[in-house]
């Protein structure tokens, strides 16, 4: 996946809990930082939607593991931009539906899968 990632990729962020995984292995690969981000903010402890360094104004690129329609991830880059991210890009490892694209594309979000549902049932 690390081939993948957009060359003004600052950051990356990895969706709990698939992408966690996912954004920590790219992020010791590339020597790139990841933010670890929540479905929603902590009501106790930090209270943070996302944990790790300062994002705002940073190219931020999207991490998931699996993706069926995008909605989880539309949520959470618009809750990122509102911190001040700036996200374009999504990666993930499979896309299960071909409507994410189009989805995230309302979105403004660029889908980048490391493979399609049509790819992997083509090599089973």
């Amino acid at each position: 996946m690390e081939s993948l990632i957009p060359n003004n990729t600052e950051i990356l962020a990895g969706l709990e809990m698939g992408g966690i995984p996912l954004s920590t292995a790219i992020s010791f690969r590339l020597n790139t930082p990841t933010i670890f981000v929540r479905k929603s903010a902590k009501e106790y402890g930090t209270r943070k939607l996302a944990e790790g360094i300062s994002f705002a104004n940073k190219n931020v690129t999207v991490i998931e593991d699996v993706v069926t329609t995008g909605g989880q991830i539309i949520k959470s880059a618009a809750e990122l931009r509102k911190l001040g991210a700036i996200i374009e890009n999504v990666m993930c490892v499979i896309v299960r539906d071909p409507k994410a694209f189009e989805n995230l594309g309302k979105a403004g979000l660029n889908l980048i899968p490391l493979f399609t549902m049509e790819e992997l049932k083509y090599f089973s």
